[in-house]
């Protein structure tokens, strides 16, 4: 019974491959192995051309790419009417393994269209930023569907169009991957043409949100730093570098401060730091600064620093985070180890009793002790106290911890990027520790005491246990800090504002500040009080207090720090690293310099990190973290904003709007993953919609203070969400 019925189907199956083959047209080929055909002049020339060894089976139809008719094999690909060539004739290229991934997935596996599209645009496209694209099918009128591929070939949009009389103009916008895009024009799901090229998308960090005092701050701060940067030749090496702005040199913690803003336009992100590498010790120590041969200046470490170490760690992980170079972060993993290592263990470093890290007394991450202007043991010029000796008060400085215990995270991320879980969980545990630590010793409930000393003393003139110091300001974004004690900071910051007196802003480097004399200068300025490290006011820490604002809840607060730093710079066309509490820029030496920055690259990670929210989760945007805050901003209902990597194609943009009943965030990046939240309007308490793409999507509410964040995590680099109340 079985066999019958097997011939049966044999039968009737040959009958149809007869009937089959005798409609097929002369000169057609159908090759069942993998389902596409072969006609005309391209099957005569892979019948003449050894086809089958040479070119291999066809891996698509005969489709119309980029205005000529081509078709693909598995090693070549033919075209006719290649350019200098007769229209009829047909010639060969040869592609390597691979090359599927350089198409569009949709092109090889679609029939052919009888109609012929072109398709035209402008050649360069910016993410989220509407171009126009023609398009062209002689003879048809009717509906066409567009296609977009980025340049990794993942979907970038579709959209339909109504073809007249063979025309038609539509509107589209890039997304995805930087560079190449790719379309499909497709006619009831059949390929009538192609274009492997449509326009390129390029990015540009951008802010635009109708408003001077946003949308001017990046361009300023770039102009400012663009008159920072000093580039040498070292040991054979080039050498390019943010320097400080009071001084000539390539110093790493200024070098690694500004990074929050030249790493969206600058190109050399690892030089400076493989230099530091270079200069490391055997113990793994690092310098403060760099040699710079021209002026017979070598590397030196100021004696009294307990920074440096951590600092590195952080250089290093933002420079992968803007390069996405793996080799070169592997390259400095043992360098991060060591310098880790050599703060935890150094006597000069390292309280082994309380496992914190000790300094003399300085003023928060300054470089010189408390005493009086005395002698340069190894000079003899009259100096502050840079170097430590019998008269050394020895304390915990809370900086240098919460900047330790974040770099080991830091490091934490790396080591599990690299593969070795187990470093990791080691990284972050002792992170966890330090701040235990850290937090029951200088922790007053309110922000971190200025210092606690291991040597007993007490400045005179001064109540230390009010200090407010700077690297509080710093701490509230180290990712370290409970979520109550970020916003005890924050709070305590801005109570001081609002009993600040004749000062202008309430960015002081230390508040109270010392009396006169504590900590000599050798005359240069900044003994005084309200002076330079003493009290004076620095965009350093009104940029770090405003990103943390942010952060924890307070986004009217900062919100008002950058309106009161654009006035500062629409008044002084300047940016200096502190003020007077009178508003006067202050001047510490010959080389100061009125661009800087430090405090202007603060201000700008407030900007783009805290009131735009664009936040990179790894490296090069492939896993991004988008808060837009302009909810809070009260003269502002439309946002685009573009964050972009200038040593990478790493990006993410977003479109903002906000109407009377609802907020609406259109996004894309170059990678994969976004979660975003969308802080809702101060009088919005509940929604009603939440639509991901059209379609209902589930979320979360989080509460931050009071603030109301809808969140999405999207497993996608592009979308559009909408929520409604």
């Amino acid at each position: 019974m079985w066999a019958a019925v097997l011939i049966g189907y044999l039968l009737v199956g040959s009958a149809f491959l007869y009937q089959y083959w005798r409609a097929r047209p002369a000169g057609v080929r159908y090759f069942s192995e993998t389902g596409h055909t072969l006609r005309g002049d391209f099957l005569a020339f892979w019948e003449q051309h050894n086809g089958p060894r040479e070119l291999g089976l066809p891996r698509s139809e005969q489709i119309w790419l980029d205005g000529r008719a081509v078709q693909f094999f598995a090693h070549a690909r033919l075209e006719a009417g290649r350019p200098g060539q007769p229209a009829d004739t047909v010639g060969s290229a040869t592609i390597a393994d691979g090359w599927e991934a350089t198409l569009p997935p949709d092109l090889l596996g679609r029939e052919a269209a009888p109609q012929h599209a072109t398709l035209s645009a402008p050649r360069n496209a910016e993410p989220l930023a509407p171009i126009s694209v023609r398009l062209a099918i002689p003879g048809y009128s009717g509906p066409a569907e567009l296609r977009l591929y980025d340049s990794r070939m993942r979907p970038a949009g579709v959209v339909l169009a109504q073809m007249r009389d063979g025309i038609a103009k539509i509107e589209v916008e890039g997304r995805g991957a930087l560079g190449d895009h790719a379309a499909l024009v497709l006619i009831g799901g059949r390929v009538a043409g192609a274009s492997s090229r449509l326009f390129s998308l390029d990015a540009r960090t951008t802010v635009q949100t109708g408003q001077a005092r946003f949308d001017d701050l990046y361009p300023r701060v770039r102009e400012f730093m663009r008159q920072d940067i000093t580039a040498y030749a070292l040991d054979g090496f080039p050498v390019r570098g943010y320097r400080s702005p009071d001084n000539n040199l390539l110093w790493l913690r200024d070098h690694t401060y500004q990074a929050r803003a030249f790493r969206y336009f600058e190109t050399d992100m690892t030089s400076l730091i493989d230099a530091f590498r270079r200069a490391q010790q055997p113990n793994g120590s690092l310098p403060d600064y760099l040699a710079r041969p021209e002026f017979d200046i070598p590397a030196r470490r100021m004696e009294v620093e307990a920074d440096v170490e951590y600092l590195f760690v952080q250089a290093v992980y933002e420079a992968w985070q803007a390069t996405g170079d793996d080799a070169w972060l592997r390259s400095n993993l043992d360098a991060m180890r060591r310098a880790i290592r050599y703060t935890m263990s150094d006597p000069l470093r390292w309280d082994a009793e309380l496992r914190l890290v000790k300094r003399p007394f300085t003023i928060d991450t300054w470089d010189f002790q408390y005493g009086p202007t005395t002698t340069d043991p190894t000079t003899g010029n009259r100096a502050a106290r840079h170097w430590i000796d019998e008269q050394t008060i020895w304390g915990i400085f809370h900086g240098d911890n919460t900047g330790l215990a974040a770099s080991l995270r830091l490091l934490a991320r790396i080591e599990e990027h690299l593969g070795d879980k187990a470093a990791a969980a080691r990284d972050r545990s002792e992170a966890a520790g330090i701040m235990d630590r850290l937090n029951a010793l200088s922790w007053n409930g309110h922000f971190f005491t200025h210092q606690v000393h291991l040597t007993p003393f007490s400045a005179a003139g001064v109540d230390e246990s009010r200090q407010l110091s700077l690297s509080n300001a710093y701490a509230l974004n180290r990712n370290v800090l409970r979520r109550e004690q970020g916003r005890a900071i924050v709070d305590e910051y801005f109570s001081r504002s609002q009993n600040r007196g004749a000062a202008f802003a309430e960015w002081y480097s230390i508040d109270p500040p010392f009396p006169p004399g504590d900590f000599g200068l050798a005359g240069y300025t900044g003994e005084q009080p309200g002076e330079y490290i003493n009290g004076g006011i620095m965009p350093l820490v009104g940029g770090e207090l405003a990103r943390g604002a942010f952060r924890y809840g307070a986004e009217r607060y900062g919100f008002d720090i950058l309106a009161r730093y654009a006035a500062l710079l629409d008044t002084a066309k300047a940016s200096y690293l502190w003020y007077y509490l009178s508003g006067d820029p202050g001047w510490s030496s010959a080389d100061t310099l009125p661009t800087d920055g430090w405090g202007a690259s603060a201000m700008f990670g407030a900007l783009i990190e805290g009131a735009a929210g664009v936040e990179d989760q790894g490296a090069r945007y492939q896993d991004v973290s988008l808060s837009p805050r302009w909810s809070y901003a009260g003269d502002v209902s439309t946002a685009r904003v573009v964050a972009r990597y200038g040593a990478s194609d790493g990006y993410a943009s977003y479109r903002w709007r906000r109407g009377a009943h609802g907020l609406t965030i259109d996004f894309t990046c170059s990678g994969d993953h976004v979660s975003v939240r969308l802080l809702l309007p101060q009088d919005v308490k509940r929604v009603s919609k939440v639509a991901l793409n059209g379609a209902k999507q589930a979320y979360a509410i989080e509460d931050v203070f009071g603030s109301q964040y809808v969140v999405v995590d999207v497993k996608a680099g592009s979308g559009a969400l909408d929520v409604g109340w």
